[in-house]
């Protein structure tokens, strides 16, 4: 009997022994399902999959100044009817005008006459997706050039994007006046040497036959295109100014059986400079002593006609020591073709106070340039004693 109950007992012990071993896991051993032990398994719910944790990119903050798109013009007809605008447009006058402009904010430009006016007829609302200009009781004299800005705004600040500009002329039409009225009855206009003048005869019709004629002696001037040219936009152009186109002239617009002239336009000729004129001072010494007379001299050669004025800044301004100066205007030297104009600032008997730099200004119809010099004042200079032996002869 003992014998028998041996081997049940070490039967039991192997079997509890090879179970132990079956459980211990290997390292790196993964369930059936292919996860890893000793790590959780995310729980998917029924009909959903597992979701993959992802790092979300940081958005990039952009410094990029915002685009502004091109703008254009259309104009806007009984509420309903809407028309892109070209270079110019025609309104009758007497019917509003309304223009929208896409952007926002937008900001508009108008004739000069209308900017002058303060009656209420002219109106400007910004819309989210755009401006209007709103115009009543529309007349010849509105007749110009209408411009829509878009603005760049950076933080409360705005400015007008005039690169992006769109405008457009209108001619406000009217029966009876072909001109834009004026209230004046002569108009004085500078003919400049060196910049086309602009006889400014608007009409409210791009239809108005115009030409351009002198009062004395009377008659059509020509108009070739290159010499004189016109522009129904602007009116005629006088490129190159010379002394025979000075005088009294005016226009006459013909449309249909209906013919008008327009202001007169008193033209003269002024010799204009080319540029600023360019002065040269130059000192009769660098330094002088206490008690001799100074001269700073100051020049300019520039072309004939042309007038030089001259201005001066000196050291002894600042106790009010008076300005002595003489000028003269004499041809160039070397050169007959231009003038030599001059101003000498002249200082009796320098002080002390004389030390310092002397600056010249000259200036012509076309601006001003300056020039400087430095004066240095020295002791008054030993005076001689007389001779002893001479004195008793």
């Amino acid at each position: 009997m003992e014998w028998k109950v041996v081997p049940a007992a070490l039967v039991l012990a192997l079997l509890v022994a090879e179970f132990g071993t079956c459980q211990k896991p290997d390292k790196g051993s993964k369930d059936p399902e292919g996860t890893a032990k000793g790590k959780t398994k995310p729980v998917e719910g029924p009909g959903k999959k597992a979701k993959t944790p992802t790092t979300k990119p940081k958005a990039k903050t952009s410094t990029a100044a915002p685009q502004i798109t091109q703008p254009h013009l259309t104009q806007v007809i009984d509420k309903v009817k809407f028309l892109k605008v070209g270079d110019t447009l025609t309104v009758p006058a007497g019917e509003p005008l309304e223009l929208r402009c896409k952007g926002n904010p937008v900001q508009w430009g108008v004739p000069y006459y209308l900017e002058e006016e303060n009656d209420d007829r002219l109106k400007t609302i910004q819309r989210i997706r755009y401006g209007t200009l709103i115009l009543a009781n529309t007349t010849g004299a509105d007749t110009g050039e209408f411009t829509c800005y878009p603005m760049y705004c950076e933080d409360s600040e705005c400015r007008k994007e005039y690169d992006k500009a769109v405008q457009v002329f209108i001619f406000f039409s009217d029966p009876r006046e072909l001109f834009v009225p004026s209230s004046e009855y002569y108009e004085v206009i500078h003919l400049r040497t060196n910049r086309p003048t602009v006889l400014p005869c608007q009409v409210t019709s791009p239809l108005a036959q115009v030409t351009l004629h002198r009062e004395f002696p009377p008659g059509q001037v020509s108009v070739d295109g290159t010499e004189i040219s016109f522009d129904v936009k602007r009116g005629f152009t006088i490129h190159r100014p010379k002394e025979h186109h000075a005088g009294s002239l005016y226009c006459i617009a013909s449309l249909g059986r209906l013919r008008q002239s327009s202001v007169k336009y008193m033209l003269i000729y002024v010799n204009y400079p080319a540029a600023p004129p360019s002065p040269v001072i130059k000192a009769s010494s660098s330094s002088v002593h206490i008690g001799e007379n100074l001269q700073v001299t100051c020049s300019v050669a520039g072309e004939q006609g042309v007038l030089v004025d001259f201005t001066w800044e000196y050291p002894g301004q600042e106790i009010g020591r008076p300005l002595y100066t003489q000028r003269s205007v004499a041809p160039a030297p070397g050169n007959g073709a231009q003038q030599q104009s001059q101003a000498v600032l002249l200082v009796d008997e320098v002080r002390d106070v004389d030390q310092g730099t002397y600056t010249c200004t000259a200036q012509n119809l076309e601006g001003s340039r300056s020039a400087s010099t430095t004066v240095k004042v020295l002791p008054a200079r030993p005076v001689a004693k007389p001779n002893k032996l001479l004195s008793a002869i």
